[in-house]
């Protein structure tokens, strides 16, 4: 055991079910530990390094701020948080943006606008959200709420009301359950990704938006973990034709920094006012920088090059020995083993490559630029540890 273990195991809230695996450095989808071993990273730091391990590009972005200033407030203005709100917005045809520092906090602005859209449009009492069975929002108390799985909600109870949950692709039973909540808005992952991979039916996100227009209901898509390039378009939704009012986006956006934001589309740009909401770290201009950066080199080759990396890995896992089956989206996939996933990702561990797990599944997000060569190897390990 090494040092940085004994001081994690006696020191660090037992939290996390680590591997046995200590990461000293990296470059690209390579990483290495202190003894020189090689792993082929396919986790990204579960989607977050979107152009891998210590990029060129990202850290001069990075460098070039830090030597400039690391940190304001926002009760100033900074260069790098307008020009990234500015990109996003005309990347998506949304109309503002509310920085802050992760995923849950960007799912946590979402509820408060669609909270206060509703209770100025239908009253005080219009407050509850619609999510989706086997969903999953973040780990503050009202994103816990508003995640569709009860493995989740029974240690922390009581927990923020005012949220139901609806079964994905069940368009007939998301009717009922909105015509008996009156809700403020529908709020939906287009594929479920800690709820094992899943990708919506497309005529039922269509249904959702639907349903949103039809009742005055704000269209929440959260794409913490689909959006930034991961599907193969710039945000997941894009692939289903429909319009989202927000926008929730974090993990691979900062490509390594932590950074969270909340798009806020025509319908709703103008409902949070001043003191209605903030952050003390939110739009800080080093993680804005490097933001900005990874927007900007999410071009149309590398999104055409996500999809055809995204079709080899269905290629090659779909029927695989020793995978039952195999989903997701982009670089966002999900196998189901025949053997419990932990072990399948310890097989691949041992042979030099790094997955995650989701639920019952094997999960890989590897780096949006991982040469094809290294992803290669990668597959052919991953399925040497499947059929095992």
């Amino acid at each position: 055991m090494t040092e940085v273990i004994r001081n994690d195991r006696e020191y660090i809230a037992n939290t996390y079910a680590r591997f046995n695996v200590e990461i000293e450095r990296g470059k690209g989808s390579l990483v290495y530990a202190p003894d020189g071993t090689e792993y082929i990273d396919m986790g990204a730091g579960i989607g977050v390094t979107a152009f891998g391990i210590a990029d060129e590009e990202w850290k001069r972005a990075v460098i070039g701020q830090l030597n400039a200033v690391q940190h304001t407030s926002n009760l100033y203005y900074t260069k790098p948080c307008t020009e990234l709100a500015k990109a996003l917005c005309l990347r998506t045809g949304m109309k503002k943006v509310f920085f802050g520092n992760s995923g849950a906090e960007a799912n946590e602005c979402a509820i408060k606008v669609a909270r206060k859209y509703a209770a100025e449009r239908k009253g005080p009492k219009c407050y509850t959200i619609v999510t989706l069975k086997n969903s999953f929002h973040g780990r503050t108390l009202t994103t816990l709420a508003a995640t569709g799985q009860e493995v989740f909600h029974e240690k922390f109870q009581p927990l923020t009301p005012g949220f139901v949950h609806a079964e994905p692709d069940d368009t007939q039973g998301l009717e009922a359950l909105v015509a008996s909540c009156d809700p403020a808005a529908i709020m939906i992952e287009t594929v479920q990704g800690e709820g094992g991979v899943k990708a919506l039916d497309a005529e039922f996100v269509k249904a959702v938006e639907r349903i949103c227009r039809e009742r005055d209901l704000l269209f929440i898509v959260d794409e913490v973990q689909t959006g930034n390039g991961r599907s193969g378009a710039l945000y997941s939704y894009m692939n289903f034709g429909v319009q989202p009012d927000l926008v929730t986006t974090a993990k691979g956006l900062g490509g390594g920094l932590p950074i969270g934001a909340c798009l806020i589309g025509e319908r709703a740009e103008n409902v949070l006012g001043c003191g209605d909401h903030g952050s003390t770290f939110g739009a800080n201009p080093v993680c804005c920088a490097g933001a900005l950066n990874i927007l900007n080199r999410i071009d149309d080759r590398l999104l055409a090059e996500v999809r055809e990396k995204s079709a080899y890995l269905f290629r090659e896992l779909r029927g695989a020995k020793g995978a039952v089956s195999v989903s997701g989206m982009g670089l966002m996939i999900g196998i189901l083993p025949e053997k419990p996933a932990r072990e399948v990702v310890q097989r691949c561990i041992d042979r030099g490559v790094l997955c995650l797990t989701a639920k019952d599944r094997v999960r890989l997000l590897p780096a949006l630029n991982i040469p094809f060569e290294t992803l290669q190897r990668a597959v052919a390990a991953i399925k040497d540890a499947l059929a095992e």
